[in-house]
């Protein structure tokens, strides 16, 4: 068999050779043709530059290296419950004391009531809810259904699950653990009536664009759950560091020198520094901010020399193109450069970052719903 040089196919790495067969054969239709090939041009004019890929040997399994499995890496999380429609009672097939009917839309109502809603009055001889208990059927109905806006805590828990279970899912399939990735909801735009009932859910990781929103309805939210985690994932101008680092958890938008020097002397005075990314344009698009490729190498040396700790990368592929390349194009010069966090992939492609190596998602439409 023919021997061939692992890191290129001809004078082209072959990572970079495989970016064109997935570009031309995954590129939506209504894409603009040339748009779409000068962003190609692009990444492959990064990737050769990049070289071939770095040595990855962390990346095999326990049983691939000859080891026995850990207890842990044996563990299977549980079968996720089927996911029901509003108002549909989880009940076993075999339990008599449920002794309801199905396919009765009366009965779907009794099985879990809205908000100041009442069971169907048959239910009860005609006579609808005893006069005396309904103020106490209120309250638990309120509790259990409670409203924010035109969203139910029961539908923000359905949407949050079925977002964890599609990254446990690529999680499987790119043979990691599901706990590896952070979720962040991107609260950009959505009052605190939206997020409570994420918050209600579970949800911890919130992501942010701009300081001044955010400062001004996190400080009530932060007041009512103190273990939550703030993201400012949006751009960041030099003057607003400081109140950044005060109020932040983890900045996603390193993206200049500038702001290295602002972040710096701003943790000095804060005696604190939050978890930093350094954010690549990936596709070099110059409506978007982030540092070059090329440049990247300099900015970590500068932050480094700084006295900050940058803990990844963050990076948003082109709009209307196949986003796996850059997600691996990403993924490689964090290795390459020592760094574990891949800040990567959205509500549309998040999936696919998971499986790319992505450390961190940032999800916005998929758990808060379209916005109007």
């Amino acid at each position: 068999m023919e021997r061939r040089d692992e890191g290129t196919v001809g004078a082209r790495p072959l990572r970079a050779a495989g970016l064109s067969r997935v570009v031309d054969g995954h590129s939506q239709p209504q894409a603009e043709p040339m748009r779409l090939r000068r962003m190609l041009c692009v990444a492959l004019a990064q990737m050769d530059s990049v070289g071939a890929p770095a040595p990855r040997g962390c990346r095999r399994s326990r049983e691939q290296n000859g080891q026995p499995a850990r207890a842990r890496d044996a563990y299977q999380p549980p079968e996720q419950a089927p996911t029901r429609a509003g108002g549909e009672a989880v009940v076993a097939e075999d339990d008599p004391a449920a002794g309801r009917k199905r396919g009765s839309k009366c009965d779907d109502a009794d099985r879990n009531p809205l908000v100041a809603e009442q069971p169907c009055v048959r239910q009860f001889g005609g006579q609808g809810v005893a006069r005396a208990h309904r103020p106490f059927y209120r309250r638990v109905a309120s509790a259990r259904n409670a409203r924010d806006g035109n969203e139910t805590m029961s539908e923000a828990a359905d949407r949050l699950a079925e977002v964890s279970a599609n990254i446990a899912g690529a999680a499987k399939r790119a043979q990691r653990r599901s706990d590896e990735i952070c979720l962040i909801a991107v609260s950009k735009t959505h009052d605190a009536g939206a997020i409570r009932p994420l918050i209600a859910a579970g949800q911890r990781h919130f992501g942010e664009n701009r300081v001044q929103e955010a400062a001004s309805k996190w400080s009530q939210l932060r007041g009512e759950t103190p273990d939550v985690v703030l993201h400012l994932i949006g751009q960041l101008q030099s003057n607003k560091a400081e109140e950044a680092v005060a109020l932040f958890d983890a900045i996603h938008s390193l993206d200049r020198s500038s702001l290295v020097q602002a972040i710096a002397k701003a943790c000095a005075k804060a005696g604190k520094q939050p978890q930093l990314f350094v954010q690549v344009n990936i596709g070099g698009e110059e409506q978007k901010g982030g540092c070059a490729v090329a440049d990247l190498p300099a900015l970590l040396a500068e932050a480094k020399d700084a006295g900050l700790t940058i803990g990844g990368l963050m990076a948003i592929p082109p709009a209307d193109i196949e986003p796996a390349p850059f997600f691996a194009l990403l993924d490689e010069l964090a290795e390459r450069h020592g760094l574990t966090g891949r800040s990567m992939g959205m509500s549309s492609d998040y999936e696919t970052a998971v499986m790319l190596g992505a450390t961190h998602v940032r999800v916005g439409t998929a758990l808060f719903g379209s916005r109007d």
